[in-house]
């Protein structure tokens, strides 16, 4: 299957309501400080769903997707960068996998969010508003 590099307008949307109604919620299971992480696909009508929903170490360098997810979102509970936004690890990611990622802080409300994703060759970050607004794109 081949994916985008830059999530279509719908996965944007869909990911802006569901990553934010997210977070905030605990983790349930052995992982207390974990984050959270969605794996959006398409139902079979073509519509945005989540995939999966799960608990994952908040330290860990996320995994290959599997085949038919067209983005990730993972939402931190703290931000590890000087400034917020994407980590080095999360840039790293999109670079390996050239697959949509979004990153949902849960740090504070309303929960600030950015997507990575490969763009002209290289990974580059915007961040997403509240209703859904994309700024530019950065290095």
């Amino acid at each position: 299957m081949n994916v985008a590099s830059v999530a279509d307008a719908d996965i944007r949307e869909y990911i802006a309501v569901a990553g934010r109604k997210v977070a905030g919620r605990p983790v349930s299971g052995p992982i207390a400080t974990a984050d959270k992480l969605l794996l959006i696909a398409r139902d079979d009508k073509g519509y945005p769903v989540t995939a999966l929903s799960a608990g994952f170490p908040s330290r860990q360098a996320l995994p290959a997707p599997p085949d038919g997810t067209l983005a990730v979102v993972r939402l931190r509970q703290r931000y590890t960068t000087p400034v917020p936004g994407p980590s080095a690890d999360d840039l790293a990611f999109v670079a390996a996998h050239r697959i949509p990622l979004f990153i949902v802080g849960e740090w504070s409300r309303p929960a600030p969010m950015w997507e990575a994703a490969w763009v002209d060759g290289a990974v580059r970050f915007r961040t997403i508003g509240e209703v859904g607004e994309i700024g530019p794109w950065q290095d």
